[in-house]
């Protein structure tokens, strides 16, 4: 059997809070498979955006072991690090949050561009250029200021920008959450074309089941800090065998999407 992509075992993260400690994660063990999407979804506070963050490193564990393509991600630093980072992607829910408010479209791309050393000056507009056209999006808004294009664009601005070191797994952390629901599965239908396109892993973080069974083809369900329930996409929906799971099943909007339950049986 082929070893995963990313495997996580063990994880634990404790905080402080109101003078008692916390249990952001407890014990938490996860794999994705290349060219798999890991659907995460839990309710607010469940952990789920804590792994997100751990994974990326953006946030240390206190204890367990994170493995990326077969190397241990705990014990890279510099340079090590930064040349696995360039395989490994985060897209947030408010990508305003992560831009220079000043910065350009342009300048947004460029700057991953420019950090791993993959384009020169004088490629970058090319290369900019066609990472607009992988999302959809016309190389005219290049020029435009970040915070003057809409939400929808936003978000792939944000994705391309993902796009540009060519990574194995992009995380998804509440990437959709903010957008309406057209726009919503306007970047549902994106990320799977990529997916399909490129090969790509994706670790989908959501407090909403009915977009995780939409694009996911396995489902891990999180609470106060511990995975509670995972298997595939359509068994985890259609008969849920944790008190979690069964909550966010019965909260799932009953509205026909036809692209989201297209997608779903796909996925299942």
């Amino acid at each position: 059997m082929r070893a995963p992509l990313l495997a996580v075992q063990g994880l634990t993260k404790t905080y402080r809070s109101g003078g008692r400690e916390v249990k952001g994660l407890d014990d938490v063990s996860l794999s994705v498979a290349a060219g798999e999407t890991i659907g995460l979804v839990g309710p607010s506070g469940s952990g789920k955006s804590t792994l997100a963050r751990v994974v990326m490193r953006l946030i240390e564990p206190d204890a367990g072991t994170i493995a990326f393509g077969g190397e241990n991600l705990g014990a890279l630093n510099g340079k090590a690090l930064r040349t696995v980072r360039k395989r490994i992607q985060m897209v947030f829910q408010d990508p305003s949050a992560a831009f220079n408010p000043r910065a350009t479209v342009a300048d947004v791309l460029a700057d991953p561009l420019r950090i791993h050393g993959l384009a020169s000056p004088a490629e970058r507009p090319r290369r900019i250029a066609q990472l607009l056209d992988s999302v959809g999006l016309s190389a005219n808004l290049a020029a435009r200021p970040v915070h003057a294009v809409s939400g929808g664009q936003r978000q792939r601005v944000a994705i391309a920008r993902a796009l540009a070191t060519e990574p194995e797994l992009i995380v998804l952390d509440e990437a959709v959450s903010a957008l309406d629901v057209t726009v919503r599965g306007q970047v549902l239908d994106l990320l799977v074309r990529l997916q399909r396109e490129r090969g790509l892993a994706y670790l989908f973080v959501s407090h909403d089941l009915a977009v995780v069974r939409a694009v996911s083809h396995r489902i891990a369900i999180m609470d106060r800090g511990r995975i509670v329930e995972t298997g595939p996409a359509g068994t985890v929906v259609a008969d849920p065998q944790s008190e979690t799971g069964r909550a966010l099943v019965a909260a799932i909007p009953r509205l026909h999407i036809s692209h989201l339950n297209r997608e779903a049986s796909q996925n299942a």
